[in-house]
């Protein structure tokens, strides 16, 4: 049985419902993995530290259609609930229409600009070249990229999970069929890994114009619009706290290199690539939960549904919980063998890879109420507090922490400050929860 939005929501069809948003958020986090681990075995560690230099660049940019694609789709949710479908096309239309304008605009700017942008992002002589390669081609696809990420949104909201998924798995299949015919067969290097990655968001972000083009009576569908300001500078607010936890999150990557370059050279970067590639996949579980269960909390809060609201938080909170306490125990307890399977070949580069993941990966216990949190309180459209949630936790508590921590705990104390940042964000995030709980009903 199809699952709507209206529907009431027990333990069981909440994750059913969320399933394909959380497998379609680790696919594409897989993107970068598998580009990893090609590039790590195949190319060498240089080249796996010059990709962890350039994919936070293209993050940033990425990160403008993340942030209309959960703006956008909270208000056209809330539109849905309202019982206006017409104009709920209608602002869906212009904020595609926007992403793709944003997109070629920054693609064009940003090749233009590769290589100081990536001096700045804390490339050395020895990782220059290959940054510029490997980075031009990400910044090239933004517009498909930028899509993809949006579409992962409006797919829930117009209750087609399942399409998203489906293509999510195509978008990683192509990845990784292209990875190994362009680095292994034709002997690319890490341009190839960039042209795979690429190619992988031509099929997650170009492909669903084709599925929203067509008038379906539920879903929704790109027609012809003209510009809301209003309601776009409203969806920019209130997915600023996505947009600020996307910059944040590759500006603080960007900062860890940096750091990790001053203290112990090239060869900590590419740890911390191995540490950031778990990362992707454990928090994407995390976004995945998150942005498939807020349309139900915009739609339930358009109509005015509390008791559901309430339902729905409940019963979130309960999974995040245990997804929390269990991430923590599998991550450490497969730190070794996913470490020795992107840097095996060098022993005392492992050895500093294992032990810096087993401290990093405390952060688990507290990430997903964080991010759950500011997902949160951006579907009932206060977008104040979800930028204020993610930007305080993602850039000052992170940023801050990474500079301050090796100050006293040396390399140990830049692993050890993601946890920390977590759980002061995580007290944060409880108090925020409890002091709007009696506004919002939930």
């Amino acid at each position: 049985m199809k699952i709507r939005l209206s529907d009431h929501f027990s333990y069981g069809r909440l994750l059913r419902f969320t399933l394909p948003s959380i497998v379609t958020m680790v696919i594409a986090s897989l993107y970068s993995v598998v580009d990893g681990l090609f590039v790590s075995n195949l190319v060498g560690d240089m080249a796996l530290s010059a990709v962890n230099i350039a994919f936070p660049i293209a993050m940033i940019i990425g990160a403008i259609g993340f942030m209309l694609g959960t703006g956008g789709s909270a208000l056209v949710a809330r539109t849905l609930g309202e019982g206006n479908k017409e104009l709920a096309d209608r602002y869906f239309s212009m904020i595609i229409y926007t992403i793709m304008i944003v997109g070629g605009l920054f693609s064009v700017i940003t090749v233009l600009l590769v290589e100081p942008i990536m001096w700045a992002a804390g490339a050395s002589e020895l990782l220059i070249d290959d940054c510029i390669s490997y980075g031009a081609v990400l910044l090239a696809g933004s517009v498909p990229f930028m899509l993809q990420t949006s579409f992962q949104n409006f797919f829930v909201v117009s209750e087609r999970p399942m399409l998203g998924l489906v293509l999510s798995i195509l978008s990683g299949i192509t990845n990784m069929v292209l990875d190994y015919v362009f680095i292994a067969v034709l002997g690319l290097g890490i341009t190839g890994a960039g042209l795979a990655t690429v190619m992988g968001y031509v099929v997650g972000g170009i492909l669903p114009l084709f599925f929203f083009l067509k008038k379906r009576e539920r879903a929704l569908h790109l027609t012809k619009t003209r510009f809301y300001p209003r309601q776009l500078l409203l969806a920019c607010s209130n997915g600023s706290s996505e947009l600020l936890s996307n910059i944040s999150a590759s500006v603080i990557g960007i900062l860890y290199n940096i750091q990790l370059m001053r203290i112990i050279g090239e060869s900590g970067v590419a740890a911390y690539s191995v540490m950031m590639y778990v990362d992707f996949v454990f928090v994407a579980a995390f976004l995945g939960f998150s942005a498939g269960s807020a349309p139900i909390v915009s739609y339930q809060y358009g109509a005015g549904n509390h008791q559901e609201l309430h339902n729905i938080f409940r019963k979130s909170l309960t999974v995040i919980g245990i997804t929390s306490v269990a991430m923590v125990a599998v991550s450490e307890g497969v730190s070794h063998p996913l470490s020795v399977a992107f840097v095996g070949y060098n022993q005392q580069l492992l050895d500093m890879t294992v032990g810096g993941f087993r401290i990093f990966a405390l952060g688990y216990l507290f990430c997903g109420i964080n991010i759950y949190a500011s997902s949160f309180f951006t579907a009932l459209c206060n977008g104040m507090v979800s930028a204020l949630l993610s930007f305080t936790r993602s850039f000052l508590l992170r940023g801050g922490l990474v500079i301050l921590m090796p100050l006293l705990f040396g390399l140990n104390g830049i692993w050890g400050a993601v946890v920390v940042a977590e759980g002061l964000g995580a007290v944060m995030a409880v108090a925020f929860l409890l002091k709007y709980r009696k506004r919002y009903r939930y």
